[in-house]
């Protein structure tokens, strides 16, 4: 796509941590539109820092980040919503609100101090609903439906949003295979065919390997390898980045193998 030359998130030697503890230094990122961007590494390497650090909810404890060209430290948090969105791991648990109500909390940044949605707003909420398929839930209340089909409305109060960014951090965790495959097809829609940017971390190798098109690697507190799936997956760089053994794990398929002492 022509529109892809022109980068829509820029870092520049950004550090990332809690109060002046860092987690994560010298962060240096240019992500195109319509792009698939993945964090990996280990647990704790810092990559929910990162998202988070992103869209402000811990401020930046380096340099810092500029979203379409604009410096993020001066964007107030109102109009930075409605540059990127966000989905999380962390469980919210709204009261007696059903999933179309939950969806429609996305259109708050675009409403009054009043919060009232206009014809536009609900017309936006309907169509991120039909995106990821969840028509048949949406006057269910939120609290009573399986996390998978939570998952589902969380993406879609982020299409909702309607942010040129979509960060996910790990969408897929909780999930059965079928809605992971749903959740990362719907990913690959939006970027690929919406012109969106995606900024996700995922555990599922394989999965990471099938739908980037860039990933980033951390470990020990640092960017150690950014590339494309085929350069990251190659020889045994993936074994050293999480510390397997060689014949633990094979980097053409992203399948790990279960090695287990002879017991006889």
């Amino acid at each position: 796509m022509e529109n892809r030359v022109e980068a829509n998130l820029c870092t520049e030697h950004l550090s990332v941590g809690y109060g002046k503890e860092i987690v994560l230094k010298d962060i240096n990122l240019s992500i195109q539109c319509g792009t698939i961007v993945t964090l990996i590494g280990a647990n704790g390497s810092g990559k929910s820092t990162v998202l988070k650090t992103l869209t402000k909810q811990i401020k930046a404890l380096g340099e810092t980040v500029s979203v379409i060209g604009q410096d993020v430290r001066k964007v107030k948090k109102q109009e930075l919503a409605k540059c990127i969105s966000m989905v999380t791991t962390e469980r919210i648990h709204p009261e007696c609100m059903t999933c179309r109500d939950v969806i429609a909390t996305g259109r708050y940044p675009y409403t009054g101090r009043l919060g009232i949605l206009s014809e536009e707003d609900w017309n936006e909420v309907d169509s991120a609903m039909r995106t990821v398929h969840a028509d048949s839930i949406e006057n269910k209340e939120f609290n009573k439906i399986s996390d998978g089909q939570r998952q589902r409305i969380m993406l879609a109060r982020a299409i909702c949003q309607n942010t040129p960014i979509i960060i996910l951090d790990e969408p897929t965790s909780f999930l059965d295979m079928r809605f992971k495959l749903d959740i990362l097809k719907t990913t690959w829609n939006l970027a690929k065919k919406k012109n969106k940017t995606i900024i996700m971390t995922l555990h599922e190798l394989d999965l990471v390997r099938a739908i980037s098109d860039t990933i980033v690697c951390i470990k020990d507190s640092t960017i150690v390898k950014i590339g494309t799936p085929d350069e990251i997956f190659s020889g045994t760089f993936i074994q050293k980045l999480y510390s397997l053994q060689d014949d633990e794990f094979d980097p053409r398929t992203g399948t790990l193998f279960l090695r287990l002492d002879d017991q006889h």
